[in-house]
């Protein structure tokens, strides 16, 4: 059975929603009452069925709309998606990746079929079909890296390996959170991590540079990072920040339900095999508050992480305009009682 997908808007009137079934898999991020940056990375694997892991790249009810949404950003900002001369090779490797990975989980929606480098590649819910010879970039309408990612869910970084370091050196970019890959593309690991408070003092991004430059074929990692938006807008980007900023300061008591939403990223890294590259996909989920606290045990530990969030971390994630409204609002569905471990809803 196919996916059902929503027609449904991520600027202007806002009407993206998430079906009941959809709310139950959203990748809640918290397994604690609290909250501190860490090193939480683990295997990425196959997970339960019907969570957002039952497939290593994940496709959803919002395909359809997310891949319109991308091509409006790019209309408006073609630098959204760049790729430095020596990256192609990574963007064949990513391409292959991708189109393997769809095609496995979602046959009914996508279908590869290879006769040695002439490959055809069919998008069923984007109405494409298109043969091309792999390696040649001429028989694609646009580089590889862009061809596919403009046909998948979320953010792309490719990341070169040498000198000990990762360099941010293609990407497709145009769902992230307050950062920009204009401004990042060329930089190292360290550089693009710079503006993150308290990890750099714990050594954290030191341990993650050893773990990801040792990450091997065939074993992707993954972990999991939040922030909070107000309106389900995927594109909060810096360059779009005079569009989405003020959007903080217009919370109330009356309106946290509808406009604050919890947003998450699946982020996951996968060794290329032609190019040595690193692959960093970065999975955008939105959840409004009226939607996560339908499921009470997910109300009961938002509230105690807002509300105990060192002030470092809730000024970077740009919560300090509206916490106290969004904690404020989320006491009144804590009862005080104990939550379950894990990330998952009772």
């Amino acid at each position: 059975m196919g996916i059902t997908f929503r027609k449904e808007t991520f600027r202007d009137d806002f009407t993206f929603r998430n079906s009941p079934e959809h709310i139950r898999r959203f990748p809640f991020p918290f397994h604690e009452d609290s909250y501190m940056y860490a090193v939480n990375i683990e295997p990425h694997v196959i997970g339960p069925k019907g969570s957002v892991l039952e497939n290593l790249i994940d496709v959803d009810e919002h395909y359809v709309a997310e891949m319109q949404d991308r091509a409006l950003v790019l209309a408006e900002d073609p630098l959204r998606c760049q790729s430095l001369p020596h990256m192609t090779l990574a963007g064949w490797d990513l391409l292959e990746l991708l189109m393997e990975q769809q095609a496995l989980g979602y046959p009914e929606h996508f279908t590869l079929t290879r006769d040695g480098d002439r490959w055809r590649w069919i998008n069923r819910p984007l109405g494409i079909d298109d043969t091309f010879t792999f390696g040649d970039t001429s028989t694609l309408p646009y580089g590889p890296m862009e061809y596919i990612t403009r046909q998948s869910q979320g953010d792309f970084c490719i990341l070169d390996q040498r000198d000990g370091n990762l360099w941010m050196d293609a990407g497709m970019v145009t769902t992230q959170a307050d950062w920009s890959l204009d401004f990042d593309i060329g930089m190292n690991f360290f550089e693009w991590h710079a503006p993150v408070p308290l990890a750099h003092e714990k050594g954290i991004f030191v341990r993650a540079l050893k773990f990801l430059t040792n990450i091997q074929q065939g074993k992707p990692a993954r972990r999991l990072n939040w922030t909070m938006t107000i309106n389900p807008r995927l594109d909060t980007s810096p360059e779009n920040y005079h569009k989405w900023g003020p959007d903080r300061t217009t919370v109330t008591p009356e309106n946290v339900g509808d406009k604050v939403h919890l947003r998450v990223e699946l982020q996951s890294f996968w060794r290329l095999p032609r190019s040595n590259g690193i692959v960093f996909p970065i999975r955008c989920y939105l959840i409004k508050m009226d939607e996560l606290v339908t499921q009470p045990k997910w109300a009961r530990r938002l509230h105690r992480v807002i509300r105990d969030l060192p002030e470092e971390l809730a000024n970077y994630k740009g919560l300090t305009r509206y916490r106290s409204t969004l904690v404020e609002w989320l006491s009144k569905l804590d009862d005080g009682s104990a939550t379950s471990p894990g990330f998952g809803p009772d």
